[in-house]
């Protein structure tokens, strides 16, 4: 079956044709390195490892650039607010974004190149666009001639009188045009500085994405150009026009942008309080729950972070592990061969066509909650079929690979043994939940959770696991 994509610049679902066979060339923008990335960061990092899994699972020899932009003016801003070098502040930020994908469980791109190390051919992309009389130097910086383009816009669907509207306030008399952007920008005295044909600068934030996304994927038109939907003006919209200017060809065949992600309904901001970091969520829900968080909503899709949204996902990963203990008791030392049954083989292909509609999360997982339910009714109703124990090992195999390979769940593996102590503890928890003493059942409870074990009451018992 084919795979379909929403395209933002055709504005409609197309069939997924990568431009060179089996070859997928893919690039997403990553951070700006002047502070720790927030929840919305990772829900960018966490929806484009779900697609770039999906797409190698399909069979596609995926080649997957996410870049680092370590020299930029929020960086400078805040290295001169800390009384710190630009490079010691985004030193320092790389190995923390670094932590982050780590404890994400979220692996690094192929190549994750960063602008301070590709400025030579940054240099010589703009030289090359002034040549072809795209773009012109004023004093020291260089500008982006936004009027010589004529697609200018075709991906944000904005015509330049609106653009005009909306850049007015900002206008630059170094410009011909308030619309033209930056390429290159002169340094002031104690900001990091480069040598050009122009003068000692820095390279605009739109010009560093067109060049290592070309560079590092070795082509002038890349299958596949991913980042937020908040990108999509000015910042991609530059890169097409500054790519395909110098190059005559399409910057990128397809085009894929994730909503957006608020707090309580609002948007995230630090002054208000109302910002949450990776290291903060990842303090106090496990990776697995973020990320079935982030499952329930279609990329596409704006989300809402709420403490009731999390609990629903540690309900929904509670299903799997209720099935999985259920399972394990069952196939226990048992030398077993996988059989296929019908319902597995049904909700296996719902699961495929969801992904294949454009990567839809919410109903591939509602695939695997339905396999789940089905699987649970065989263990209960079909103790007497010959193939009773093959069909569960496979259900559980199907749920399991596909939680892991596709979805990134269940990656940390689950081999601490019980101490004596939380033995004990479970056994207490249980004890006092049958005696109806709620209050220390779930004093315990909570006594669990901060010793890495979370407990859920379920039809079939108190069942535990690893957090």
């Amino acid at each position: 079956m084919p795979l379909f994509i929403y395209n933002s610049l055709s504005k409609k679902k197309e069939e997924f044709v990568p431009l060179q066979g089996k070859t997928v060339k893919m690039y997403t923008c990553g951070v700006t390195v002047y502070d720790r990335c927030h929840i919305g960061h990772g829900r960018s990092l966490y929806v484009f490892d779900v697609v770039r899994r999906y797409l190698k699972c399909r069979g596609y020899d995926l080649q997957f650039v996410r870049n680092i932009t370590d020299v930029d003016d929020k960086i400078i801003a805040r290295a001169q607010e800390t009384g710190r070098s630009s490079k010691d502040l985004s030193e320092e930020q790389i190995r923390l974004y670094h932590e982050d994908l780590k404890r994400l469980d979220v692996a690094p791109a192929d190549v994750e190149p960063r602008a301070t190390d590709d400025i030579a051919d940054m240099v010589t992309h703009i030289q090359a666009l002034i040549d072809k009389g795209y773009a012109y130097a004023s004093d020291a910086d260089v500008y982006f001639d936004v009027r010589a383009f004529k697609d200018y816009g075709k991906l944000s669907g904005q015509g330049i009188d609106q653009m005009q509207e909306a850049v007015r306030i900002d206008k630059d008399s170094r410009k011909k045009d308030p619309l033209d952007f930056a390429l290159w920008k002169s340094s002031k005295p104690g900001e990091p500085t480069w040598e050009s044909p122009w003068g000692g600068g820095r390279p605009g934030w739109h010009i560093e994405c067109s060049c290592m996304s070309m560079k590092h994927l070795r082509t002038q038109t890349l299958d596949i150009h991913a980042g937020g939907r908040d990108l999509i003006f000015p910042h991609h919209e530059n890169e097409i026009a500054q790519s395909e200017a110098l190059t005559g060809k399409p910057f990128a065949k397809y085009w894929i942008h994730h909503g957006l992600l608020t707090i309580n309904g609002q948007k995230m901001s630090k002054s208000s309080g109302n910002f949450i970091t990776i290291q903060q969520a990842l303090s106090k829900y496990p990776a697995d729950e973020l990320k079935m968080f982030f499952l329930f909503s279609h990329y596409s899709s704006p989300i809402d972070f709420t403490e009731d949204k999390i609990l629903e996902a540690r309900k929904a990963l509670a299903k799997f592990d209720v099935l999985f203990y259920r399972a394990a008791q069952l196939l226990q030392n048992k030398d077993l061969e996988p059989v296929q049954a019908g319902f597995i083989t049904k909700y296996k292909n719902e699961f495929t066509a969801a992904m294949d509609d454009d990567f839809n999360t919410p109903k591939a997982l509602a695939a695997l909650f339905s396999l789940i339910n089905d699987t649970n009714l065989f263990i209960d109703q079909n103790t007497d079929d010959s193939a009773y124990l093959g069909v569960i090992y496979h259900a559980v195999d199907v749920l399991e690979n596909l939680g892991r390979n596709i979805f990134g769940l269940f990656l940390k593996e689950k081999t601490q043994e019980l101490t004596s102590e939380l033995q004990g503890l479970l056994d207490r928890r249980l004890a006092a939940k049958q005696a109806k003493d709620f209050q220390l059942s779930d004093k315990i409870r909570e006594e669990l959770r901060g010793k890495g074990i979370a407990v859920e009451d379920t039809k079939s018992g108190q069942t535990w696991r690893w957090i």
